[in-house]
This record gives C-alpha cells, sequence and structure tokens, in this order.
C-alpha cells in the first residue's frame, strides 16, 4: 500500500489553500477529490463576494479569519494575477426603520475590527446608485468580487509547485485509524487502499459523511448535516449598478443582494431553501418572491427581466431557525484522534477566509 504524508480530503477552495500551506510549510500533500474536475459545488456555486467581514459574531472564527483573509486574499489576487475588483457594497435600509439596524451592523462591524465602513444619507445613495431607493445606507469600501475559478487555478499551481498531488475522481469511500496514521479506500476507475500520517477533511458538503466512514473518529465528534440551498437570477441586459447592494439582513441569511461579476453582469440571490440533500435543482416558481424582495430597494426592475441563473448549497451545522454556527475547526484536542483535522460548516464567508483558514486549521492539526 502506497505510504503518504498528508491526505487532503476535498478540491474546493478551502482543500486546495491547505494543500498550498501544507507545500509551504514543506509537507507533502496528496489532495483527493472526488468529482472530475476541482470546485464544482460550494467554492464555484456562491456570490464570488470578497467579505469585509461586517456580520459574524464579534470573536467567532468567520469575524476573525473573514476580516483576515481579506486582506491576505487582496494581496494574494494581487500577485498571483487571480481576477478580482474592490468594488464596495452598499447595506441599505429601505424605510426610516431600518435605520437602527444599520446602526447594529455598524456596530457588530467595528467590534469585529472592520473600521472603514461609511454612512450614506439617502441623497447620497443616489448620487451613487441612482436605480437604488434607499432611507440611508452603510458604505463598504473593502467589499469586493473575485473569480474563485482563476483563484482555485492559482491555488492549485502553487501547491503543485510545492510538491502537491492534485488527483480527481478519486472518492474517499472509508478507512480507518492506525496505530501509525490512516488507511484510506479510494474509489474511482482505478479503486485502491493508501495509508497516510495525517488527514486533513475538507469535504466540504460531506465532510460529516467522510469522517463517519473513518472507523476510529468517535461519533460523537461528528456535528449535524444540514443543507441550505440558494438559488440566482441574473438581471437581463446592462446592469443599472456600480457597486454590490444588499438590504438588511433577514433571518437565516443576507437577504436577496446585488452582486456583479468581473464583467459587470448583475446577478440577484441568494435566497434560503432548506433541503434534505444536495439538490440544484432551479426552482422558476420562487420568481415572484424574488421580484418582491428586489423591488424594495430596486423598484425600477422590470417585468421579465431576471433569468435563471446557478443553484448553490450552503453546509450548516444546525437546522433552520437555530442560531448562526461558526466555522467548525477539529483537531486532535477536540476528538483526540492524532493527525485528523476535520473542518465543518465552511460556508460564507469560507472563500474570502481561506488562506487564513488553512493557516489557522494547520495550527490545530498540530496541536495534541
Amino acid at each position: 500500500m502506497p505510504e503518504l504524508d498528508v491526505v487532503v480530503i476535498g478540491g474546493g477552495v478551502i482543500g486546495l489553500a491547505l494543500a498550498r500551506a501544507l507545500g509551504r510549510r514543506g509537507r507533502q500533500a496528496t489532495l483527493l477529490e472526488a468529482e472530475s474536475e476541482l470546485g464544482q459545488h460550494t467554492s464555484s456555486r456562491n456570490s464570488e463576494v470578497i467579505h469585509a467581514g461586517i456580520y459574524y459574531a464579534p470573536d467567532s472564527l468567520k469575524a476573525r479569519l473573514c476580516v483576515a483573509g481579506k486582506q491576505q486574499l487582496y494581496a494574494y489576487a494581487s500577485e498571483a494575477e487571480v481576477e478580482h475588483a474592490r468594488l464596495g457594497k452598499l447595506i441599505v435600509a429601505t424605510s426610516e426603520a431600518e435605520l437602527a439596524e444599520l446602526e447594529k451592523i455598524s456596530q457588530n462591524a467595528a467590534r469585529s475590527g472592520v473600521s472603514d465602513l461609511e454612512w450614506l444619507s439617502s441623497s447620497q445613495v443616489a448620487a451613487l446608485e441612482p436605480a437604488v431607493k434607499a432611507a440611508g445606507a452603510l458604505f463598504s469600501p473593502s467589499t469586493g468580487i473575485i473569480d474563485s475559478h482563476s483563484l482555485m487555478s492559482a491555488l492549485r499551481r502553487d501547491a503543485v509547485r510545492d510538491g502537491a498531488e492534485i488527483v480527481t475522481r478519486s472518492p474517499v469511500l472509508g478507512g480507518a485509524v492506525t496505530a501509525d496514521g490512516f488507511e484510506l479506500r479510494i474509489g474511482g476507475a482505478a479503486p485502491s487502499v493508501v495509508t497516510c500520517r495525517q488527514v486533513v477533511n475538507a469535504a466540504g458538503l460531506w465532510a460529516q459523511n467522510v469522517a463517519r466512514s473513518i472507523s476510529g473518529v468517535p461519533e460523537g465528534s461528528i456535528p449535524g448535516q444540514f443543507f441550505a440551498k440558494g438559488q440566482y437570477y441574473v438581471l437581463r441586459g446592462r446592469s443599472p449598478f456600480n457597486h454590490l447592494v444588499y438590504p438588511v439582513p433577514v433571518p437565516g441569511g443576507l437577504g436577496i443582494h446585488v452582486t456583479l461579476d468581473l464583467s459587470g453582469a448583475a446577478r440577484f440571490g441568494p435566497d434560503v431553501e432548506w433541503s434534505p440533500s444536495v439538490d440544484y435543482a432551479f426552482d422558476p416558481a420562487r420568481e415572484a418572491q424574488f421580484c418582491a424582495a428586489i423591488r424594495r430597494y430596486f423598484p425600477g426592475l422590470p417585468d421579465d427581466a431576471l433569468l435563471p441563473g446557478h443553484v448553490g448549497i450552503r453546509p450548516k451545522l444546525a437546522p433552520a431557525g437555530a442560531a448562526a454556527q461558526d466555522f467548525l475547526v477539529q483537531g486532535p484536542r477536540a476528538h483526540s484522534v492524532p493527525g485528523l483535522l476535520n473542518l465543518y460548516g465552511i460556508e460564507s464567508p469560507g472563500l474570502t477566509a481561506s488562506l487564513a483558514l488553512a493557516e489557522h486549521a494547520l495550527g490545530e492539526l498540530d496541536t495534541v
């Protein structure tokens, strides 16, 4: 059986960031991805936003790693020639009553280390975004967008340069904790069994399934597994927006917001629909709900202006109605399995936090 150093399970942006970080530490990473291509799920089915770190609970991993990761990601994107743009974002109050919510958001952001938010009056909003109707807004100049596929290509290039092996079509079917590390059964066209010193479980939506399949991982250490489905619509024709535009957050998410891609096209979403499984089917019946939510801040949305976009799934650790959960990064201190690192619930702002999250997670792997 081949003996490997570190096996990273999952070839999304987090798995690739971890493989890159391992290589920078002089470790030999073997990344196993079940699909035929990298990043086919959460990593590419999102808004591609570089978040500022505004909404998350102060001192949470999401807040700390988003604020740190944002700076690292901008620097890396510039250095590695990853397509991105620092566009800025407006968080808009559509009524006087919502201005109080903006104040709470501003205070939360300040406690999390985000110090660059600017207050905008209704007339200032109109000057920046004439199509947007708002009683006022917060402007976040450090929010931006990034091409997630370009980012993953750069991370892959760096990881391979530093010695990583990237293998697609290689699902991990199961395994066991051994005296010297781990034994893993790999499926695909040429099934095999490999041994390794350490395992990094970055399987995203299926991280819990992977953990359960490895004999010796305590069942009680594996959190709940829930799926929040969100779909996007694309605006037909030329976009009237110059910045990202978000409403005041709603329970369960940030509301149906406007994001722009690097060509300037506008898309709206995501909404939130809890699903019992990973299901990417688009539901055209939700268009009326989208239109009603969008017209609260973009009253000029024409009829028949929305085209079906993509669907994404967020890996959640608690069901609908439960309190928001933080990233869960489990090293040996948490589950008592030497050499095992599990990453659970890595949803937004995982893309933004990816570089900082990789360094933090490897620090947990090295603990005993």
